[in-house]
């Protein structure tokens, strides 16, 4: 049965306990992220409403991209091109510019975001969502020493160094730069942006009465009394994203690069205290979807996470974002 598309005007909230967002999970089919980069109190969930449009013209360069059969798996397949170190080294420019994206395995040296940028820009894609172009243009900057600073210590040394948004593009080509970058399939990106935002770098949520960015405080933003906390296509969360600002809001870059890199820093199995809190089997490295699943519940393959990650496939599975009333070009 098809995911039911998102209706507009739905209320964004956060969830303030596991029992009161399970309830929301099992009956909304599109919901959202919580980002934290160490233990939290409680998991927070949360319910995004995204619009559906009218019908548009499908995305030819994205229908044209090689499939990828890691999105039913764990989503680790080696790319085909060998990548440069993780320290920022790149390949020479004569490298042939891949097709697709694949995840690669944990502790894998990844490609430079020079490099990745080389690449996806042999493979132009079209723009399909106009209300991003601003955020396309703008590039993020370096998020600063201790970012990572709630996971183990190799996250500092060898992730956070590499943030920085450095990117310009169409919305699709930002979001295939961010799969190659960090080392995850290009579809699990694709999909994950559009249960998070439907791909729009516009989008609010998590709206709360303190935790507020800088001049963003408490009606600033529309709703009296409250300010949004998550920020973007891929709702990067203001008050476990501090180094991160305002990038995460203002460059649709800077917000991709980010939310993979934390990503990236779960699945080489840097966040050793997933297994401190509540957590359903033992975290270790590797395991992809279950760092896509902890990024909306902050918790390890706990049964909203699990509903995330479904909904996530779910969406990988149809390959939403070819669908016509998902081009807003």
């Amino acid at each position: 049965m098809r995911v039911m598309r998102p209706s507009r005007g739905l209320a964004t909230r956060r969830r303030a306990s596991v029992a009161a967002g399970l309830g929301v999970l099992l009956t909304v089919a599109a919901c959202a992220t919580a980002a934290p980069h160490g233990p939290a109190p409680a998991a927070p969930h949360r319910q995004r409403g995204m619009a559906r449009e009218k019908p548009g013209p499908h995305t030819d360069a994205l229908a044209a991209a090689e499939p990828t059969a890691a999105g039913e798996g764990t989503g680790t397949a080696a790319l085909a091109r060998a990548p440069a170190h993780r320290g920022g080294g790149g390949h020479a420019s004569s490298s042939p510019a891949p097709a697709y994206f694949h995840t690669l395995p944990p502790g894998a040296a990844l490609p430079s975001g020079a490099q990745c940028a080389r690449w996806v820009r042999a493979r132009t894609i079209t723009e399909n969502k106009s209300m991003n172009r601003p955020y396309n243009r703008a590039k993020g900057e370096p998020v600063g020493p201790g970012f990572l600073a709630g996971d183990a210590p190799q996250a500092d040394q060898l992730i956070a160094p590499r943030i920085n948004g450095d990117f310009t593009g169409t919305t699709g080509e930002i979001l295939r730069w961010a799969a190659c970058k960090w080392g995850i399939d290009q579809d699990i990106v694709f999909a994950q942006a559009a249960v998070e935002s439907w791909w729009r770098q516009t989008t609010l949520g998590d709206w709360e009465s303190s935790g507020c960015p800088p001049g963003h405080g408490p009606g600033v933003d529309g709703k009296p009394g409250l300010c949004p906390q998550s920020w973007g296509i891929l709702q990067n969360r203001y008050p476990y994203e501090k180094g991160s600002w305002p990038g995460i809001a203002t460059s649709t870059a800077m917000n991709a690069d980010t939310a993979y890199a934390i990503w990236r820093s779960c699945f080489d199995g840097y966040e050793t205290w997933l297994n401190t809190v509540e957590h359903v089997g033992t975290y270790r490295a590797g395991d992809a979807w279950g760092c896509v699943g902890r990024w909306f519940a902050g918790r390890w393959h706990t049964a909203p996470a699990q509903k995330y990650i479904a909904t996530v496939k779910n969406y990988l599975r149809e390959r939403i974002w070819l669908e016509p009333d998902f081009q807003e070009p």
